[in-house]
């Protein structure tokens, strides 16, 4: 195992290199001189020549290149053009807010996923199974801001179950207050597809030999679909749980913005419409670092999870 750890460290380093040469390109040749948006429409030469020497952008590309890598080691991406305050700070301010609204959404949602996935799995077929399946149809084409108005304006404003919108202090009254309905509303827009996705994953297992050799044996279907296809689908269901993790911080803009909430999606929206590329950059790369660790730590749960799985 230690081996296998150290090798997919060692195959992640080329992509991360990829990315960070990606993100440096991108802002630093595409995306135009930051001088510019720094200094302003009233700027002169001597202010535009300032501003670029404190920010390394008078230096070779090459130069360039290794003080972003720097940042990147060091966690220190110097301050934010909009606000001035240092942009590892705001990332460590604003990450634990989006996970008192991820961690909770990711575990019911994969929960009450999995459950309801096998009760449709143990029907299919019936008529309970073909309405499910049309509920979630037409659950996956309302857009997530209907649910978003739909529960904040009847919940909320009307009748006062949740705060419209806000933000606390404390992580108790934020988990049961204020991220309460985010996390509702978030399990209600992401059930749907999540049902149809483990259901079908449930279905390629029940047809397999193991489970027609296991009703041979005499087993109980409920212990069939809880037990064995329940450990066969869950490779598949670890997979898009750990895929989808460094997608939802991103992803979950939208509440955060509705509900202000001071999170990562939030403050991204707000460093895009200040053309603040500190923080851009920041969040870009610790967000393709994350999905690589999760990556990694999937690989690592289908061996918790079957033994048998053989790790290359």
């Amino acid at each position: 195992m230690l081996a296998y750890l150290l090798r997919r460290l060692w195959q992640m380093l080329p992509t991360m290199a990829g990315v960070v040469l990606l993100v440096f390109i991108l802002f630093n040749w595409i995306g135009g001189d930051p001088a510019y948006l720094l200094a302003g429409k009233m700027s002169d030469a001597a202010e535009i020549d300032n501003i670029r020497r404190q920010l390394g952008t008078d230096q070779p590309m090459h130069v360039q290149l290794w003080i972003f890598v720097r940042q990147i080691l060091t966690f220190d991406f110097g301050n934010a053009w909009s606000t001035g305050e240092p942009v590892s700070r705001i990332i460590a301010s604003r990450l634990g807010p989006s996970l008192t609204v991820l961690i909770p959404l990711t575990v019911l949602e994969t929960v009450t996923g999995i459950a309801l996935a096998l009760a449709v799995a143990f029907v299919r077929g019936s008529l309970t199974d073909r309405v499910v399946m049309i509920a979630c149809t037409v659950g996956m084409s309302v857009s997530m801001l209907v649910y978003i108005i739909a529960f904040q304006y009847g919940l909320a404003y009307k009748m006062g179950l949740f705060p419209v919108q806000g933000w606390g202090t404390g992580l108790g009254e934020n988990l049961l207050r204020y991220a309460a309905l985010p996390v509702l509303i978030g399990l209600a827009v992401s059930i749907a597809p999540t049902l149809r996705l483990y259901r079908s994953f449930v279905l390629d297992e029940v047809h397999q030999d193991y489970v027609r050799t296991a009703r041979a044996k005499g087993l109980s279907e409920r212990r069939i679909m809880w037990v064995h296809v329940l450990r066969n689908a869950a490779i598949p269901i670890i997979t898009h749980v750990m895929a989808n993790l460094p997608a939802l911080l991103i992803g979950a803009f939208l509440l955060e913005r509705f509900f202000g909430i001071p999170g990562i999606g939030r403050e991204v929206i707000l460093a895009v419409e200040r053309s603040d590329f500190p923080v851009i950059k920041a969040i870009t790369v610790y967000v393709a670092a994350a999905t690589m660790a999760f990556n990694l730590l999937a690989d690592l749960l289908y061996k918790a999870v079957d033994p048998r799985v053989q790790l290359a």
